[in-house]
């Protein structure tokens, strides 16, 4: 007759779990999700955006210009000269020439302000620079 529990604890014995296969599947995919994970950048002030009924949301922005109500401009979480906007942009385009533009105007700022950094960023050869907007509150 056979002993089914001594067949058993024998093969206990040998039975093993290799964790390590299991481990670098784990980190690929953590890597992977890393590197195609797009992180949202912020311009660092509070501003608040006029409402738009055509605003339409980019997704791929790279250089966030914001343009306060006390009328100062700030990139990369700095205030800056309106004059030294562009260079800044021409920098960050060098960086990334198929980078996008877009300046975050509260609606208090001065249009003139507004103008002169879309002039600039224009100068520094961007080629698409938008003005961000939020959507009604209705819609």
């Amino acid at each position: 007759m056979l002993n089914i529990s001594a067949a058993r604890r024998a093969n206990k014995k040998n039975l093993e779990l290799n964790m390590a296969p299991l481990i670098d599947m784990v980190f690929i995919l953590l890597i992977f999700f890393l590197v195609t994970t797009s992180f949202v950048k912020e311009t660092g002030i509070d501003i608040s955006r006029p409402s738009a009924t055509t605003a339409v949301a980019k997704t791929k922005s790279t250089i966030l210009i914001g343009v306060t109500k006390d009328n100062t401009v700030h990139l990369d979480r700095r205030e800056i000269d309106v004059r030294a906007v562009r260079t800044n942009v021409e920098r960050s385009m060098a960086e990334n020439p198929e980078g996008a533009v877009v300046i975050v105007a509260d609606q208090e700022s001065r249009t003139g302000l507004v103008i002169a950094v879309m002039d600039a960023c224009k100068l520094a050869g961007a080629e698409n620079v938008s003005i961000a907007a939020s959507l009604p509150q209705g819609n």
